[in-house]
């Protein structure tokens, strides 16, 4: 198994530890997984995050090449204008095969107008990589969009950085104490931009640092649902950047996260895994079709990609919904647990089922989180249950407030289809507001 920077302090703190991907990574700490999805929705939590991958596009045909591979449409993507993507800001998508199915997810950030930044999930550097590779030829002919016909280059950045997440209400106020310029990075920082870069001397970058002199490439997104950051820096710093974030961060109540927390609060805030919730099925009739640029009345995307005829003919055969149980009971997704109506009549498949600890339903069913405001009806006195939350695979289209059922052939745990989960969640609010 491979390792991050951060292992050996992971193993020091007593981590449980499993394999993840081609990685050795921390499920949770001593204080264990519900505290450190509690830290997030109410102070911080600090994720180790360097499994992920980075990949450069650099050229002047470095667009038009995204633009053929990726499932967003790069002239059209930013607000609701739909408005170019631009540089200093990033946009999620997905990246698929002629078939229309999931090879992997990330985000493509503009640094330049020659220079793109892609992150994909653990083990995808190399086959991401592979596939601008192999379509560079194709996507310079193809999509010739402004001038981005010419040459392109893509770099694997594949274990070369290290990559810290800070998740929750209290993520700017730490940042800011070992930032080197707080007041000048945060201004004018909306929802997916980022600033800086993870090397110094890039000719137009302004770069970003830490008041130890680490150059990061910061950027305002994360795998929470919760307002947040994830920073971009070289594999040698992050042990030093990982111990500077949790002195900053001791006294709000910081704690660091496994991937247990991670999935949990993801979940909650109805985010796909890939290769789990997204993948080698047509990607259609799911809750992330804002991964795929505009259709028209015909039903034909506003920008050509990998997949995209084969999803304009695809036919609906199966349908991925979030769902919402009413108690923390979990089902353990395996061959022998089903999705099944009220009669036992199987419906389809558990993608994932986890327990988002920081909701509960009223009365009257409705689910609050502890996030949410009391006069928008959490009750002062509000103690979450947690909610069993996750994803689920039918041959049948529902609509919400449908009830299926959870079963391993003992057990049953009956869900509501959802279009969302954890309500209230922090992650859009306006930067000010959480400083």
């Amino acid at each position: 198994m491979k390792t991050t920077p951060l292992h050996g302090w992971h193993v020091e703190q007593g981590a449980n530890m499993a394999p993840f991907g081609e990685y050795e990574m921390p499920l949770w700490y001593p204080a264990g997984a519900k505290q450190e999805h509690l830290a997030v929705i109410n102070n911080a939590g600090l994720f180790d995050t360097s499994h992920m991958v980075g990949i450069i596009v650099t050229g002047a045909g470095a667009r038009a090449l995204l633009q053929h591979c990726f499932s967003k449409d790069l002239e059209q993507c930013l607000g609701p204008k739909k408005n170019p993507l631009v540089a200093g800001r990033a946009v999620y998508g997905v990246f698929l095969n002629n078939k229309g199915c999931v090879i992997d997810d990330g985000l493509v950030y503009e640094v330049l107008d020659h220079l793109y930044f892609v992150v994909v999930n653990s083990g995808m550097g190399r086959v991401i990589a592979k596939q601008l590779e192999d379509h560079r030829a194709k996507a310079l002919t193809a999509n010739p969009v402004g001038e981005g016909r010419g040459e392109v280059a893509v770099c694997d950045l594949t274990d070369t950085l290290g990559k810290i997440d800070i998740q929750g209400p209290d993520s700017g106020k730490i940042l800011a104490g070992i930032l080197e310029n707080p007041e000048k990075v945060f201004a004018d920082m909306p929802y997916f931009s980022f600033k800086g870069w993870f090397v110094d001397g890039v000719e137009g970058v302004e770069p970003v640092r830490l008041k130890d002199g680490t150059a990061i490439l910061l950027s305002r997104t994360g795998y929470t649902g919760e307002f947040g950051f994830e920073i971009f820096l070289e594999a040698e710093k992050t042990l030093d950047v990982w111990r500077m974030f949790l002195e900053a961060g001791a006294d709000r109540g910081i704690l660091a996260c496994g991937l247990a927390a991670r999935d949990s609060l993801r979940a909650g805030a109805a985010l796909p895994l890939s290769h789990q919730d997204i993948g080698p099925w047509a990607f259609a009739e799911n809750p992330w079709l804002f991964a795929l640029p505009e259709r028209d009345a015909e039903g034909h995307f506003s920008a050509k990609f990998i997949g995209s005829e084969a999803l304009e003919a695809y036919v609906p055969e199966e349908y991925t919904l979030a769902f919402a149980g009413f108690d923390p009971r979990k089902m353990v997704v395996s061959e022998k647990s089903f999705v099944c109506d009220s009669e036992g009549n199987r419906l389809g498949i558990i993608l994932t089922c986890a327990t988002d600890m920081a909701v509960g339903r009223l009365d009257d069913g409705t689910i609050v989180s502890l996030a949410t405001p009391e006069e928008e009806g959490r009750p002062a006195d509000f103690v979450p249950r947690g909610l069993s939350c996750g994803f689920v695979k039918l041959t049948k289209a529902l609509t919400p407030g449908e009830l299926v059922w959870l079963t391993d052939g003992k057990r049953k745990i009956k869900v509501e289809i959802r279009q969302d989960i954890r309500p209230d969640r922090t992650a859009r609010r306006a930067l000010k507001k959480m400083l």
